[in-house]
């Protein structure tokens, strides 16, 4: 069975705003294109895919890091969640109707990790008891705005793990309590 986890970066005051936080350091990205290598999939909200399909284009501006992550990024089936799209691109499947249905079944049917985009799916999930662990990379930022980590009220949960993620990045790992 498959393990729904729910990651983002987040500055010290709890926002998720990808405009404002900065970009990640190289330790940083090397963990996420690692992590993305490894996932078994992605399940995204309309928002968070659509800015996700930057990575389904070549640029020519990239550093080999932006490659990586396109290449494992590409390579792994997503699953996106919308009422409004008509389709969606390459190794995506649409997510429309029973969004709880529909998301047991893709655990039942998968082993490893999936990674859960975005705090407004998160929050859905959540509230369906279907997020098995959130993942925050805290920042050493305050911004004062953004869109916060938790879209709703925050679950009860237990720290597992906390990790140092180069230089100052911190990654906090919770369970459901």
């Amino acid at each position: 069975m498959a393990k729904l986890v729910f990651g983002m970066n987040q500055s010290l005051d709890g926002y998720v705003d990808h405009m404002t936080l900065p970009g990640p350091s190289p330790t940083l990205f090397r963990h996420f294109i690692e992590e993305a290598e490894g996932q078994a999939g992605s399940i995204y909200g309309r928002k968070m895919y659509e800015l996700m399909r930057y990575w389904d284009d070549d640029h020519t501006d990239w550093e080999p890091e932006g490659a990586a992550f396109a290449a494992a990024w590409r390579k792994q089936p997503k699953w996106v969640v919308s009422r409004t799209l008509k389709e969606v691109g390459p190794n995506a499947t649409l997510v429309k109707g029973d969004l709880e249905r529909a998301i047991r079944e893709l655990k039942a049917e998968r082993a490893g990790e999936i990674e859960v985009a975005g705090p407004n799916l998160a929050q859905s999930l959540t509230e369906l008891g279907l997020i098995d662990e959130y993942r925050i990379y805290l920042h050493p930022v305050v911004l004062g705005h953004g869109k916060p980590y938790f879209a709703g009220p925050q679950p009860p949960l237990r720290l597992v793990t906390n990790d140092r993620i180069g230089e100052d990045v911190i990654r906090l790992t919770y369970v459901p309590a």
